[in-house]
């Protein structure tokens, strides 16, 4: 059987899409027409009941950047107090050093893309299809980005003060923001596959914990 794809290609796509944090690129100016090919490409992901309820806020203004930047500090900077004493292994050392650069840095970086969400939920039964609605065209736009030599890393920091991002950007009530995505060019493309468990150890088979070789 002959594949539809370059496997050797969408293979390495899926596998060295990275958080990418310290190697964004905080000089060079990402053209609005990139956003909005990785953002139509985006809107392809499927979507609960074929809803199509994203909507996507693309924030470039510098002033309004400052100001999210600052939520999103506050956000991180408590998170980051809060786990400062949490055990990590080389691999979450180097999470962490990410994490607390990006905070530092996040003003500086040339796009910020908050996806939303028509609605809000106060039933957690539905929380599961609601985001799912949404995190399929996320993921979709970061694959779409890296294909074309820029970054993102999927953050969250800024959502202790929703309602005043809400307010800085005309956002109503009735919507909800999902993520925030830092975009810009990466510094280099070289990334590589992350180091995981393996595959067989963490899939199980008609019941829980019963792998291929138990």
């Amino acid at each position: 059987m002959t594949a539809p794809f370059d496997l050797s290609v969408t293979d390495e796509l899926l596998s060295t899409t990275r958080a990418v944090r310290k190697r964004l690129d905080l000089e060079r100016p990402v053209p609005p027409e990139v956003i909005l090919d990785c953002l139509r490409l985006a809107t392809q992901a499927p979507t609960g009941s074929n809803s199509q309820g994203w909507r996507f806020l693309v924030v470039t203004d510098p002033a309004k950047r400052a100001k999210l930047a600052e939520f999103y500090r506050s956000g991180g900077e408590d998170y980051l107090a809060a786990s400062a004493d949490v055990p990590r292994d080389e691999q979450g050392t180097r999470v962490r050093s990410s994490a607390e650069y990006l905070v530092d840095i996040i003003d500086k970086v040339p796009v910020l893309v908050i996806p939303c969400l028509l609605g809000r939920i106060t039933d957690i039964s539905q929380a599961a299809g609601f985001f799912g609605s949404i995190h399929p065209a996320i993921w979709s736009f970061q694959l779409a980005l890296r294909s074309r030599g820029l970054g993102s890393v999927w953050t969250t920091f800024h959502l202790a003060h929703e309602r005043e991002t809400a307010a800085l950007l005309g956002i109503p009530d009735s919507v909800t923001q999902a993520a925030m995505l830092p975009v810009a060019w990466t510094k280099g493309t070289d990334f590589r596959p992350a180091t995981r468990r393996p595959i067989e150890e963490i899939t199980y088979l008609d019941s829980w914990k019963h792998t291929a070789s138990s």
